[in-house]
């Protein structure tokens, strides 16, 4: 069966009605029959298919699409509304009757003027219902309605900063209770959570069933719980973040309170739940392995560049081996190279010896033979029993030391 949703105030409920063989869009506007006569009202939705079991009977159905002399006379009715808002509050100052008047409503033909009130107590207005029906010479009804219908008439800003929520998209009013403020750790000053009409904010009510589910999986506050570091008393629950602190008792004696997921923690006794995403977590911790076995090994080649370079541009290498060591006397080189000094060349693999890279010999220059020992790295650049070797260094042929400089024939 079809049902089209129409709504007779901006921010009131939606009714459903027959359309009947009409067809209408979304802000039509349609004359129906309810219980207060005939009305003027918009299409809040369109022609939609529903089961008979879902229809509350009876139906009424829609008498005729709205016509513009329809649109014409609901804009004169508003118009008198406003005045007979004012006439209506100086009757109720001059009878002094306990009650704030909210609206005043015209029905579509006229017909029956409704005001809306709040008070605390209950209000005798039965001189005020005769000479408002005398000023006006229609029927005169004055409905008590709630403080939070008074909100969703007149409308305002919340405590957010935005439009009161029963003004914009609230249909109905759901149940709100303080328990739902505890439940969701919210500070129990009424100026906190209530709204403009000083009742419970209905926005306390749109999160409960989260926070009720949340709570059946979380831990209860005082138990006992299994974590991954031990066995401990759990102190708060936070749904938000859903997390769980937990007091737990260290090996060294100390006590210290730390914050796990829900889902790390089991019952004492239990095994501790594998994490879904375990395998990620393997990747990611390969990764650091390899970044950390990168930076192992990045020091040691910086080091090995440094010692590279370390060896100096005269080609000096160890203790006395270059040129310059040649000034040193024989006797010391050859001690240390008895001690099993680290430096000594007598350690390097030995070369074959080229001739035609030997030093020629000057004229009139006699080689002058070492006199003995175990050998030494005195002499000049001018000597024939020296070669120039790898890293500067002036060795002797044979191993008796150099006693001093080459005499000269005649």
């Amino acid at each position: 069966m079809k049902v089209i949703g129409v709504r007779f105030k901006s921010s009131g409920r939606i009714y459903y009605f027959d359309p009947l063989d009409y067809e209408f869009n979304e802000g039509d506007g349609v004359i129906v029959e309810t219980a207060r006569g005939q009305e003027f009202g918009e299409v809040a939705q369109t022609a939609i298919e529903v089961e008979d079991t879902m229809i509350v009977s009876p139906l009424k159905p829609v008498v005729r699409p709205a016509t513009e002399q329809d649109a014409v006379m609901r804009e004169q009715n508003s118009a008198k509304e406003g005045d007979a808002f004012r006439i209506c509050q100086q009757k109720i100052e001059q009878h002094k009757l306990d009650m704030r008047l909210v609206s005043a409503e015209y029905s579509f033909n006229g017909s029956k003027l409704i005001f809306y009130f709040t008070a605390d107590e209950r209000v005798d207005f039965r001189e005020l219902v005769k000479d408002l029906a005398s000023q006006f010479r229609t029927r005169i009804e004055l409905r008590q309605i709630g403080v939070r219908d008074e909100a969703k008439m007149l409308g305002g800003l919340g405590p957010c900063g935005r439009p009161v929520c029963c003004k914009t998209f609230l249909r109905d009013f759901h149940p709100v209770s303080i328990k739902m403020a505890k439940e969701q750790n919210l500070a129990l000053s009424p100026t906190k959570i209530s709204g403009l009409c000083g009742r419970l904010m209905c926005c306390l009510q749109y999160e409960q069933a989260c926070y009720e589910e949340m709570k059946r999986k979380m831990p209860r506050t005082g138990r006992e719980i299994q974590t991954p570091d031990g066995v401990g008393m759990v102190v708060e629950n936070n749904v938000i973040t859903e997390k769980t602190k937990v007091r737990l008792s260290l090996p060294d004696g100390t006590i210290e309170v730390r914050e796990f997921h829900y889902t790390m923690l089991a019952k004492p006794g239990e095994p501790l739940p594998v994490p879904k995403n375990e395998p990620k977590a393997e990747a990611v911790q390969q990764e650091k392995e390899a970044e950390k076995s990168v930076a192992a090994q990045k020091p040691a080649t910086e080091k090995k560049r440094r010692r590279r370079g370390g060896r100096g541009k005269s080609g000096n290498r160890g203790n006395g081996g270059g040129a310059q060591g040649g000034a040193k006397s024989g006797g010391d080189n050859a001690q240390k190279q008895q001690n099993g000094s680290p430096n000594q060349r007598s350690q390097r693999p030995k070369q074959p010896h080229n001739a035609e890279k030997r030093p020629q010999k000057e004229p009139g220059v006699q080689q002058q033979k070492p006199s003995g020992g175990t050998g030494g790295n005195s002499g000049t650049k001018n000597s024939g029993n020296y070669k120039r070797r790898r890293g500067g260094a002036n060795r002797p042929k044979s191993g008796s030391p150099q006693t001093g400089k080459p005499e000269q024939k005649g």
